[in-house]
């Protein structure tokens, strides 16, 4: 699986994980019913400890974004309803950038000039 740990990110590794997860199913490279790898063998893939991973199964399957299936593993779910959701705490982030960018004194033409070279 696409799934790097950094040591050095802020955020804990559990929400990592989510977060790479949700990725790779936004951007289609994990598909609706595709197989989650288990909890072990992706614990073994990565040298954590299982229940880092359980914990961001868990989240991921609150969430809606993988279902579980007893004696058979977890499965990516079909997403297309949780997208609208997800673009808006991008917006939401977005506003909070762009208000603090404004804060320090940054042009609306500097902000676009940098979006567009992105």
């Amino acid at each position: 699986m696409l799934i790097e740990i950094d040591f050095r990110d802020k955020r804990p590794i559990y929400e990592q994980i989510v977060g790479r997860i949700e990725n790779l199913m936004i951007q289609g490279i994990i598909k609706p019913g595709d197989t989650i790898p288990s909890v072990r063998s992706l614990a073994m893939e990565l040298s954590i400890n299982p229940n880092t991973i359980q914990k961001a199964y868990s989240r991921l399957e609150k969430d809606g974004y993988i279902y579980s299936v007893s004696g058979r593993g977890s499965f990516a779910s079909n997403i297309s309803s949780l997208l609208p959701g997800k673009k808006q705490e991008v917006l939401d982030k977005l506003k909070d950038i762009v208000l603090e960018a404004s804060d320090i004194g940054m042009e609306k033409d500097e902000l676009i000039k940098y979006i567009g070279e992105m």
